[in-house]
């Protein structure tokens, strides 16, 4: 797929960089440049921001901005509001709104009907320097529609006048002008099958093996210990299996397409004992996993579905790879353990997957 001034798809084949993408941004196109399978997408950059904020709409908000004292806190609530209704109500110009709506017909036009997608906010580092300030971060799941997109794209626009992200500003010294902002969209992951797996063992560090958790649906149920999930380890060099444990996986969380959330719903008794991945699903999904390894040259615990929407061999999707800590500094154990590793996530801080079907490697 083709770039232009505004657009940059994640396999666009552009070299990504901060000032136009992002971090979000960046990330998932460096990923999709090393082979990571993530779901597709693209992303409106800084240049199309400016193009916007061109119309107008800079002179606006520095009048609502003039003066602001950041200990008075209801005058810069209702700056905050007075300004993100001027950025969601203005019209995109007719040339940005025709690229983007080429750009998500394009994407589209990937899957057999047409598909939910997130938008996500993704700040240049300019904008935020503080990495635990999360004001510029706002994220939208399960739209629909381009008219949705499209709103939902001004919607992170806005958010970079967030009362809190303007208060950040103030109290910082850091200046309005320059602010920019890209946005993600991006395919949302309609899991059939999820999990997750690290490149080692980790009931003792062991780097010899993959040790691989699934169960069906979304992962959420997997990462928060909700389900037993179906448990299998693997010989890092063979991929042959070492050990394998069905989980009994009495309940999965799906998307709902009435709604466009997840459901929980039980899982038939006929699916609860066998396998959720097959021979092949299983090794690909080891395979991803000492890719993660080998492109960061370090253990890995890796976040992964499978796409219901995508076809056999392109459905396998990386949600999103993080070192692992607990045993990468430790020798590795002579021997292998194969208990199940979804009650013991000893790896810190593991967000929900749920939460990183909207983030990947981000």
């Amino acid at each position: 797929m083709s770039n232009n001034d505004f657009i940059e798809f994640f396999d666009g084949g552009k070299e990504p960089t901060l000032d136009s993408l992002g971090g979000k941004g960046a990330s998932l196109v460096t990923m999709t440049a090393a082979g990571m399978p993530v779901p597709p997408g693209f992303v409106v950059n800084t240049a199309a921001f400016r193009a916007f904020m061109g119309t107008g709409l800079e002179d606006s908000i520095n009048t609502q901005l003039d003066g602001l004292d950041p200990e008075d806190i209801a005058a810069v609530d209702a700056a905050s509001a007075a300004i993100r209704e001027l950025i969601t109500s203005r019209p995109v110009p007719a040339d940005l709104r025709e690229v983007t709506r080429a750009a998500y017909d394009a994407l589209q036009a990937r899957f057999d009907s047409e598909a939910p997608l997130a938008v996500r906010s993704s700040a240049t580092a300019e904008d935020l320097p503080d990495a635990s300030f999360a004001g510029q971060q706002d994220t939208y799941l399960w739209l629909t529609g381009f008219d949705s997109v499209g709103e939902h794209i001004r919607a992170c626009w806005a958010s970079l006048y967030t009362s809190r992200a303007i208060l950040y500003r103030l109290k910082n010294n850091i200046p309005d002008d320059g602010l920019c902002m890209a946005v993600v969209v991006q395919k949302m992951v309609n899991a059939k099958t999820a999990g997750v797996a690290m490149t080692l063992d980790p009931t003792n560090g062991d780097r010899s093996k993959i040790t691989v958790d699934a169960s069906w649906g979304v992962g959420e149920m997997v990462v928060s210990g909700t389900v037993t999930p179906d448990n299998i380890q693997l010989d890092k060099v063979t991929l042959a299996v070492i050990t394998e444990h069905i989980g009994d996986k009495h309940a999965e969380m799906i998307p709902d397409p009435a709604t466009n959330t997840l459901v929980e719903r039980d899982v038939p008794e006929e699916r609860r004992t066998v396998r959720c991945l097959s021979n092949d699903e299983l090794s690909a999904v080891a395979q991803l996993a000492k890719r993660a390894e080998k492109h960061y040259k370090s253990p890995q615990d890796i976040e992964w579905a499978i796409d219901a929407d995508l076809p056999d061999g392109e459905n396998l999707l990386l949600l999103q790879a993080r070192p692992e800590t607990v045993h990468s500094s430790k020798p590795v154990a002579p021997k292998a353990s194969a208990g199940g590793y979804a009650s013991s996530l000893g790896f810190g801080g593991v967000s929900s997957i749920t939460a990183s079907l909207s983030k990947i490697v981000s």
